[in-house]
């Protein structure tokens, strides 16, 4: 029979116990020892032991272990735990961050429209709002480029119920992209764009698993010279499902492609 062995240690040196947390996603902690703040990304089963990634603002991910007092929850010191299948349900997010609605029946398509430029704008708009554009019945078109744009607007005939959004690829001044969008002054079209040669620089490097894009000397088609130095098949085709493949969640975007598509949302949705 194995006997009783009480704590001697003094009560002014025992560690006072802190509460343990299911590293549920998007919940927001600071680790300890460096200071870092972010959103739980994922948890996994290691060699050495439980991990958690988390997401600061600025989208850099940290990878810490997940031991005993390593965290602070709204000031206070926690101890992360791998949720439990069973743990507490969290609402539902699409791949933009808006708050899943289960059972919603997409609406009927909206008067208004959003104008991409080509089939990889429009596929990954899909990906990242697709959900949010059933839901709000916004129906999103490519044109193939914009050198017509002006002609384009005026055969859509925009009004108050029928508003168009126009996302343009290096919307950036001086640039022809730029000269063309100016051509356009209707209240009810809004156009916004990116600074980006081409949508694929819109994903994050990190995302696509690459270090940079690369710069591509003038002359050489983007995507071809992007696949060649990259060490890619020159299939654009191919490499672009390779790249909308890593593309998850609005986290793996770049801001500035972020916004405007959000901002041309609300406007085509806006009440009259």
């Amino acid at each position: 029979m194995r006997s009783y062995q009480p704590d001697l240690t003094p009560p002014w040196k025992r560690s006072a116990p802190v509460p343990e947390v299911p590293a549920e996603p998007d919940l927001v902690v600071e680790e300890v020892s460096t200071g870092f703040c972010g959103a739980v990304i994922r948890c996994e089963k290691t060699a050495q032991g439980p991990t958690v990634t988390l997401e600061d603002r600025f989208g850099k991910h940290r990878v810490f272990p997940m031991e005993p007092r390593g965290f602070l929850l709204e000031g206070r010191v926690v101890t992360l735990v791998r949720p439990s299948a069973a743990g507490p349900v969290r609402p539902a997010r699409t791949a933009s961050g808006s708050v899943a609605v289960p059972g919603a029946r997409a609406r009927v398509a909206r008067a208004g429209r959003i104008y991409v430029e080509g089939r990889h704008d429009a596929e990954l708009v899909e990906r990242v709002w697709g959900d949010d554009l059933r839901i709000e019945g916004v129906v999103v078109e490519y044109l193939e480029g914009i050198d017509d744009l002006p002609a384009i607007v005026r055969d859509f005939s925009p009004g108050p119920d029928a508003r168009l959004g126009v996302l343009v690829d290096h919307l950036v001044p001086g640039s022809k992209e730029s000269r063309i969008a100016a051509q356009v002054s209707d209240a009810n079209v809004l156009v916004l764009g990116h600074p980006y040669i081409d949508v694929w620089e819109a994903v994050k490097p990190s995302s696509a698993g690459i270090a940079a894009w690369p710069v591509v000397p003038r002359g050489q088609d983007w995507k071809t010279g992007v696949c060649r130095a990259l060490g890619w098949p020159e299939n654009t085709g191919a490499a672009w499902q390779r790249i909308l493949s890593t593309v998850r969640s609005y986290r793996d975007l770049e801001p500035a492609l972020l916004g405007s598509v959000e901002h041309l949302i609300d406007f085509v949705t806006a009440p009259e």
